[in-house]
């Protein structure tokens, strides 16, 4: 059903960065670089979470990728175990599909860090190269967020879920308003060439530098 709300908007065929050799590439290539990265960080980082807190090293969930088709996704766990049991407890501060507090009480100490420095999303590297994601796109819906979509929102489903993208880059954790994260992904469309990939993987570079990741 996602798939399909997806492909009626899109008659024309896929969106020309699906089909890109030279983004293809590029993504394998951030790919092996940040799994490397990962192994680097991997033994230091798993002390520091159990002994903050005890549990699973890695979180998946089931996202929507591109066209609405569902995949698992993988981060370190930055929250207490059995945090979605608990997400109904918490206040969501964002506006419409998305859920974010500042606060949030199931975000461990560790965890805040490395949602800070993004350290979080590297495990995603693995999606990465196998080809469920990519470096830039849009960041993947959960299934309940999609089953809430007007039609206008199926757009940002269009090209392949990224671990940064227009709002990383250019908001971050600013940007609180789901309307506002819609119309960047469908500007980054618009705008999207190879070069402009690379733009944003630097801007968002700096962005991590500066201490804009998220919370």
């Amino acid at each position: 059903m996602l798939a399909d709300a997806c492909d009626l908007l899109n008659p024309q065929g896929v969106h020309p960065s699906v089909d890109s050799i030279a983004k293809r590439c590029l993504d394998i290539l951030g790919a092996l670089v940040g799994l490397g990265i990962t192994g680097a960080v991997l033994i230091p980082l798993v002390v520091a979470m159990q002994i903050d807190s005890p549990g699973p090293i890695f979180y998946s969930q089931v996202r929507c990728g591109l066209h609405g088709r569902p995949f698992r996704i993988w981060k370190f766990r930055s929250m207490v175990v059995g945090a979605d049991r608990l997400k109904h407890l918490v206040n969501n501060e964002a506006k419409g599909n998305i859920f974010k507090n500042r606060n949030d009480p199931r975000v461990t100490r560790v965890g805040r860090f490395i949602r800070r420095t993004s350290l979080d999303e590297f495990p995603q590297f693995w999606n990465v190269l196998k080809g469920e994601m990519s470096l830039v796109g849009t960041r993947p819906p959960t299934v309940d967020e999609v089953m809430k979509y007007e039609p206008h929102h199926f757009q940002r489903l269009l090209v392949k879920p990224g671990i940064t993208g227009e709002w990383q880059a250019n908001g971050r954790s600013q940007v609180e308003n789901f309307e506002e994260i819609v119309e960047m992904d469908i500007a980054y469309q618009q705008k999207w060439s190879f070069f402009y990939d690379v733009k944003l993987i630097f801007k968002t570079i700096q962005a991590v530098f500066k201490k804009e990741g998220a919370y």
